[in-house]
């Protein structure tokens, strides 16, 4: 699950129940335990919205296509919880690499943990 530096490989997180890559390329990584419920993430992409019970943002969905790639980077990208490096990633599962936000700038994921 990591390598021998400690970091977490993104294609391990959530594969078991994943459709096909081939489907669906993209997946999130959520660090629920950042978000403190500001709700920009659902403001600018159809797939997140507020949990009424938690008052934390939440997808609808964590794995998805091309089509939906913009609004999600674009989700990841106006969390306000990001103390750093972030609380929503965005993968390519082709890849491994995180797409957004991407804040070491080399594809790595990352997460807090």
């Amino acid at each position: 699950m990591s390598d021998s530096e400690g970091a977490v490989n993104p294609s391990d997180i959530g594969e078991s129940d994943a459709p096909p890559v081939e489907e669906k390329p993209y997946k999130l990584v959520y660090e629920a335990n950042k978000c403190f419920g500001a709700g920009k993430c659902a403001e600018v992409s159809a797939n997140w919205e507020m949990d009424i019970a938690s008052g934390l943002g939440k997808p609808k969905t964590y794995f998805f296509d091309e089509d939906e790639l913009d609004h999600n980077v674009a989700a990841a990208d106006a969390c306000p919880a990001k103390k750093g490096d972030g609380a929503i990633h965005v993968v390519d599962r082709r890849t491994d690499e995180e797409i957004a936000p991407d804040p070491h700038g080399d594809g790595t994921l990352s997460v807090d943990w």
